[in-house]
């Protein structure tokens, strides 16, 4: 799918837009700042290896786009599967990571094969990981490095073919230390690392997202795509981005719900320093 360009700069192309429920900001690897392309070398690096992958950046900096990048140009010939680890529950944890047998969770008449399960020749992504109960830390691990789970239930294990790529928003060295996460764990997390920098340490990166989401944006609302005025750019330039792509996203998603005009204005702009 080719949009206008907002900018006024030669076009840029996108893949088409699919029905998943997945935040847009994930569904394109938008990389033109320098620190980006490096880390882009990096991620193609490290995908074809059979390492698993920890990832660290703040919140909304894009930990699972890159996931589903590692995952899309790696051999994987299996589905992506996504967990949040602060929604796992310590007292279900063990059944929803490996699964559990008929009979097994109040007398159900069929099993459930579990992340690991519903990952086997692909790749489970296990977001903010350092959320995850430490007393299954250790489970994890020798799932790992056996290659083999036992549903809960049940009497063997059963061979799994998952790679890992896990993220988090904090430093797990401290937590380490803090005696909340599985020093064992962490280093073999460590075999694969990337940095994802906030987005304010790659301006490259900001107007190019912005584009990007203004053609995507303009497309799900039935309108023509906007003009981005200097001023406005400028004003996004400048914007510190606590809030990371998912902020930027956001913002941009406002202007174009409060201004179906031909160009986007400053004060359409959901930010303090925007003139009102």
């Amino acid at each position: 799918m080719t949009f206008q360009n907002p900018f006024g700069q030669p076009l840029l192309t996108f893949p088409e837009l699919d029905k998943s429920p997945l935040s847009i900001r994930a569904k394109a690897l938008v990389f033109i700042d320098p620190r980006s392309q490096q880390l882009r070398e990096d991620l193609e690096r490290l995908a074809p290896l059979p390492l698993p992958v920890l990832i660290r950046g703040e919140t909304g900096s894009g930990k699972e786009l890159l996931a589903r990048q590692i995952h899309r140009t790696s051999d994987r010939s299996g589905l992506f599967v996504s967990v949040n680890c602060a929604a796992i529950s310590a007292t279900y944890a063990d059944a929803e990571l490996f699964g559990y047998s008929a009979g097994s969770q109040g007398g159900t008449a069929s099993s459930r094969a579990g992340w690991f399960g519903s990952a086997n020749g692909g790749t489970l992504y296990l977001d903010e990981i350092a959320d995850l109960p430490l007393t299954i830390q250790g489970k994890l691990l020798a799932a790992l490095e056996n290659r083999e789970v036992t549903r809960v239930g049940a009497q063997k294990p059963q061979p799994v073919d998952v790679r890992l790529v896990a993220a988090t928003s904090i430093d797990l060295a401290r937590v380490v230390k803090a005696g909340r996460f599985n020093e064992r764990l962490y280093q073999y997390l460590r075999e694969g690392a990337l940095e994802l920098p906030p987005l304010r340490e790659r301006p490259g990166d900001i107007l190019a997202l912005a584009e990007y989401f203004v053609g995507i944006y303009s497309v799900r609302l039935q309108r023509p795509v906007p003009l981005v005025s200097e001023a406005a750019q400028q004003l996004l330039e400048a914007h510190p981005w606590t809030g990371n792509t998912r902020e930027l996203e956001n913002v941009i998603h406002f202007a174009l719900l409060v201004n179906d005009g031909e160009e986007i204005l400053p004060q359409d702009l959901d930010l303090p320093s925007a003139a009102r």
